[in-house]
């Protein structure tokens, strides 16, 4: 069993389509409107096949997003090792992108970066780790 994809509505769903391509390499599916959900949509798609759907539906509400809130919290991505890390929060740093929480290295080992994506949502930049935590 497996994910297949998580799914986000959004404002401006052409600013979120343009931050996951420029900062993750994501490539964009066709736009396309679902005429049941009153909704238009991109799949984003990433080299390892890991799939966000992006939404915009007239209507939708914008929730808090306070940081420590309840439930979606961050989607966290692997972009290589801790060089890596540091370089792309730099370069989305430099680019004007909110920085949450600088690299270093987290309770649980991992070696990760929080940014901001253009919605406020929680994207977790994070280095290869070999453990699985449970």
């Amino acid at each position: 069993m497996r994910i297949d994809h998580i799914a986000i509505y959004v404002n401006n769903l052409e600013a979120e389509k343009d931050f996951f391509v420029k900062y993750f390499g994501a490539q964009a599916g066709s736009r396309y409107s679902n005429f049941r959900t009153d909704s238009t949509n991109y799949f984003l798609k990433f080299d390892d096949g890991a799939r966000i759907e992006i939404m915009q539906r007239e209507g939708a509400t914008q929730g808090s997003k306070a940081p420590f809130r309840t439930g979606y919290n961050h989607i966290s991505i692997c972009v290589g090792d801790r060089k890596d890390v540091d370089d792309l929060t730099k370069k989305m740093e430099k680019d004007g992108i909110q920085i949450f929480s600088g690299a270093r290295t987290t309770g649980d080992g991992y070696y990760a970066s929080v940014v901001v994506d253009p919605e406020g949502n929680g994207i977790e930049l994070m280095a290869e780790h070999d453990d699985f935590r449970d």
